[in-house]
């Protein structure tokens, strides 16, 4: 008992003194601290003496005060608080007599044995810990701050200055009362090289080494020209100020020799640490993506840091293909700088970093270049990398007139005396806008531009400002042309997706999830229609690789993959669904939708046929609005077009021959709308693109193409577009009546699709009899984009009965629905498996009906879980169903 009694005392007196002495460590810690800086030496002698006289006055009070709060804590007081600390305070017990009962034999031995018990416990008492805090006392912080202010002056300060304050108001100083004369001095390496500053009085003369722009500092004391300083390392010709200053500071900048002569001086010989170069190179080959944005990695190199680094890209005109615009002398151009990307954290002497940029509107974008990188020092030393020789990475177009435009627009930017050049090829592209441009907006900035490029030309004002004007221009009209709507799908889709996933992290509801799950199969939808319809054969370098790793997946697996999100998310399973929908945004940012394969897939369903019918319709749709077109402008130019309304029938629009071969790509922006999924067959991932003018009138021509019964299927070739407009409305009919997927979703979605494009058939045809054809084009348009809608609930309706089949494992006979037929089935609808048992590798969330049924079993469960009049057990198990689905 005696150790835990005798430290609880000390900490109870170390806790008492810091309570009563922490002002006068204070006053002690500030005075200590400026006397290491040096304040006496600097200010006024006045204001030293009057701070001296306050700091003693103040440390004379609180150590006073001190004094009389202090109070030696005794060994009851230790033995008090050490018995507190313990539970039941066992030392006082053991103090304790016993007042009632002590004759009684029976409460003795009670007694005996709660002092025994007592007795064991103050023997495991340990001493009590002290409380130091005084948090309480001093609520401003004013400890810190003193603590603070002693450490920079123990850090940046000195010892020796302390001994000044002994010269105070003596005449002469310290210099009058000195033995001698005395130095200090130190040495501060660049901040760049991490080094510490050294003092020098630390380091015994002989030779020193330090980095270049090494900065020393000496301060000599006493009489003056005691002791002088000579350097030749600092290569100063200008401002070199006396030997006998007493304070001085150069830079190191060459080798040689520092010497402080006179009593107590030293020498030192100062040699140089060698500052190596920086290196850089090109640490692999340049990466590009569609969007024409680079990835150039790169590594450097240095023995302190790089601080900054270029990229210079110059032409390489030598291995240019000079055909074409190119043939011609290119105008001077400045090299292209790029700055190199520095790392943010970290160390700077060695790392690697890719330079990464969108160099497509340059001139230089799809050239040969040369790539030369540069890296600098801290000390402003260059070094710099191999050229290397590559193509600079450029947004590529597949888009025909893109692509046309963009090439026109290098040779702009190559030189302006290809201006002319430019002009006569623009306007040959833009001579027949309804062949070649989906909207007129384009087409009309197209004309905007050339009319603009073609005044310059003309009065001579083409210079380098209107240049880049012009090319501006060109490279939106571009950017129009490729993307057209295909940005705004690509942003719905976006919207759909990041709604979903929020969904999936908020836990929604059942109809929530069925509502946006809809909304993301529409936008994807749209979004693939508007890339297949975007699609053309290329070639050449904007010809997407084959050689990149890639995968192929149908349209059905896209489906079956959206179908297990929502199945996940309603099951309650959000982290799977989050994880399936991640993969999902994977596959639609690196979508491409490539051309089928004619006759690859062996032979045709149903459902395949009928949409191959279907989008034949619309074709033969396209072509009768085409004509339409076209005979409304010769209604109001008669004389723009003579001579061409015999040539234009039986052109795209099958309307009946088309003299000498001519094929017509119908130019109206609604062209190459009618692309339609292929579903089964091993078509994978495709959409096949709209095939106009193929062949030569015949059966590949509304006017000529047999029906079922032999017959032509739109009637004579030479008929009016009214009779043209009716036989495709019967035949329209008959494909809607020989629709499968009769009694699904999908399948009547899509018959009413195709009963809207009849009514507007019918009234398209009472229009053009009327000889109304602006009613008519109008009337067409609604029909196509009925046709539309109904091929593409067709294709959902096939990659539905698809799926249902797949999951079933089995051949046997199904409708559209995806309902086999068979009388062994579960509660939720389910086929039984071939060995006899109920299988359930089926999809519960295959059809509106098995929702139905699954959402009536949730039902009955919640309802028998809440009778009261149930067993327990069984109502923890339906409870544990509810939890689980």
């Amino acid at each position: 008992m005696h150790w835990p009694i005798f430290a609880t005392r000390l900490g109870f007196a170390a806790e008492r003194i810091v309570r009563a002495f922490w002002p006068l460590w204070i006053v002690l810690a500030s005075i200590l601290a400026a006397l290491l800086l040096g304040w006496q030496d600097t200010l006024p002698v006045e204001v030293v003496w009057v701070a001296a006289v306050l700091l003693v006055l103040a440390a004379v009070l609180t150590g006073m005060i001190g004094i009389r709060r202090f109070d030696w804590p005794t060994r009851e007081e230790a033995i008090e608080r050490l018995d507190a600390t313990m539970p039941g305070r066992p030392i006082a017990a053991l103090r304790d007599n016993q007042a009632v009962g002590a004759t009684d034999p029976a409460s003795r031995a009670v007694w005996d044995a709660h002092q025994r018990r007592m007795a064991e416990r103050a023997r495991m008492a340990k001493p009590a810990p002290a409380d130091l805090r005084l948090s309480r006392r001093d609520p401003y912080g004013l400890r810190y701050l003193a603590l603070l202010f002693l450490v920079v002056g123990l850090l940046f300060g000195s010892f020796l200055r302390v001994g000044s304050v002994s010269t105070l108001g003596v005449p002469g100083g310290a210099d009058a009362l000195a033995e001698g004369p005395v130095w200090e001095g130190w040495v501060e390496p660049p901040a760049y090289t991490g080094k510490p500053t050294l003092y020098l009085a630390d380091i015994p003369p002989g030779t020193l080494e330090v980095p270049v722009n090494t900065r020393i500092t000496l301060r000599v004391y006493g009489e003056v020209g005691a002791l002088t300083v000579t350097e030749t390392v600092s290569a100063r010709t200008e401002d070199v100020g006396s030997v006998a200053d007493p304070t001085q500071s150069f830079d190191v900048t060459q080798a040689g020799r520092i010497a402080i002569d006179g009593p107590g001086g030293a020498a030192w010989n100062v040699a140089l640490i060698d500052d190596l170069p920086p290196t850089v190179e090109v640490a692999g080959p340049v990466e590009a993506d569609a969007m024409g944005e680079m990835s150039q990695p790169f590594a450097a190199s240095d023995d302190y840091e790089v601080v900054a680094g270029t990229a210079t890209i110059v032409l390489n005109l030598d291995a240019v293909d000079r055909n074409y615009g190119l043939a011609t002398d290119p105008d001077p151009r400045e090299p292209l700088i790029l700055d190199l990307p520095m790392p943010f954290t970290g160390d700077r002497a060695e790392f690697e970093e890719a330079l990464i940029e969108n160099l497509s509107e340059h001139p230089f974008a799809r050239l040969p270049v040369t790539l030369t990188l540069e890296v600098e020092d801290a000390l402003g030393q260059i070094g710099q990398s191999e050229s290397v020789e590559m193509v600079l990475p450029g947004r590529g177009f597949f888009q025909p007139v893109a692509r046309a435009v963009v090439e026109q627009r290098r040779d702009l930017l190559w030189s302006r005396d290809n201006a002319t050049r430019v002009l006569q090829v623009l306007k040959a592209v833009s001579n027949r806008p309804e062949d070649l441009f989906r909207s007129d907006t384009t087409y009309l900035r197209l004309r905007f531009v050339l009319r603009r490029l073609e005044n310059m030309v003309r009065f001579d004002q083409f210079n380098a400002e209107e240049q880049q004007e012009i090319a501006d221009a060109l490279w939106e009209l571009a950017i129009q042309l490729e993307e057209g709507t295909l940005a705004d799908a690509r942003e719905r889709l976006r919207r759909a997706q990041e709604r979903l996933s929020e969904a999936i992290r908020n836990g929604a509801s059942q109809e929530e999830i069925a509502e946006l799950m809809q909304e993301l199969r529409e936008a994807t939808d749209d979004y693939m229609q508007m890339l297949a319809d975007q699609m053309e054969p290329q070639d050449g370098t904007d010809q997407p690789s084959q050689n990149a790793e890639s995968f192929q997946f149908t349209q059905d697996e896209l489906q079956a993959l959206m179908d297990r999100i929502q199945e996940l998310m309603e099951e309650g399973r959000m982290a799977e669904a989050q994880e399936l929908l991640e993969q999902y945004n994977r596959l639609m940012e690196n979508l491409q939708i490539t051309q089928g394969q004619q006759g690859s897939g062996g032979p045709q369903t149903p459902g395949e046929q009928a949409i191959e019918d279907l989008a034949e319709t619309l074709r033969d749709q396209q072509g009768l609005s085409d004509q339409a077109f076209r005979d409304l402008q010769e209604q109001f130019n008669p004389d723009a077009n003579s001579g061409e309304s015999q040539e234009n029938r039986g052109q795209s629009g099958g309307l009946g021959e088309a003299p000498q071969g001519q094929e017509h790509q119908g130019g109206s922006p609604q062209q190459g709308d009618g692309n339609a999924p292929q579903q089964g067959g091993g078509q994978q991932g495709q959409r096949q693109g709209q095939q106009s003018g193929q062949g030569q009138g015949g059966a590949d021509q509304p006017g000529g193409r047999p029906g079922p019964d032999g017959q032509d299927r739109t009637g004579d070739g030479d008929g009016s577009l009214a009779d043209r407009q009716d036989a495709l409305r019967r035949e329209l009919e008959r494909q809607r009546g020989n629709l499968p997927g009769a009694g699904t979703p999908e399948g009547d979605a899509a018959r009413e699709s195709l009963g809207r494009a009849g009514r507007a058939m019918d009234d398209a045809e009472d229009a053009l009899r009327r000889d109304d054809l602006a009613e008519a084009i109008d009337r067409q348009a609604e029909a196509m984009d009925a046709l539309r809608d109904g091929i593409r609930s067709l294709n959902r309706a096939l990659a539905e009965n698809q799926q249902q089949q797949e999951g079933q494992g089995q051949e046997q006979g199904s409708d559209m629905a995806g309902r086999p037929s068979g009388d062994r089935r579960d509660p939720l609808g389910r086929e039984a498996g071939s060995n006899g048992q109920l299988g359930t590798a089926e999809s519960l969330l295959g059809s509106e009906e098995l929702r139905r049924r699954a959402g009536e079993i949730m039902d009955e469960i919640r309802r028998r879980s809440s009778e009261q009049e149930r067993p327990e057990e069984e109502r923890r198990y339906l409870r544990r169903l509810l939890e689980r689905f």
